[in-house]
């Protein structure tokens, strides 16, 4: 699962810059070219807006953005209802 928060795009700062994949028509994904570590989406709409998606985990404080909605729920998995339901590991389980 991934997490992303749709922000204005003039509030996002980084250091370098990232490598661009079009992903469809008026999509596109950003990505470190260096790791590879996803990082922006964005697209027509979204460019329209002002905003842009950012990849939560590549935040360096991902806890800094709390969660207020859920989008596009009539696409996700059936389970995804019940994954608090799920044994939950801090790390890897042995």
């Amino acid at each position: 699962m991934l997490a992303w928060a749709m922000v204005a795009r003039d509030s996002v700062s980084l250091t370098g810059k990232p490598s661009v994949y079009r992903s469809s028509v008026d999509g596109r994904r950003s990505f470190c070219g260096s790791c590879g570590t996803g990082l922006f989406f964005t697209n027509g709409a979204l460019d329209q807006m002002g905003m842009t998606q950012v990849r939560i985990a590549a935040l360096d404080e991902p806890d800094a953005i709390r969660p207020q909605v859920q989008v596009q729920t009539a696409d996700r998995a059936n389970w995804i209802a019940s994954v608090h339901e799920l044994p939950a590991f801090e790390r890897f389980p042995k």
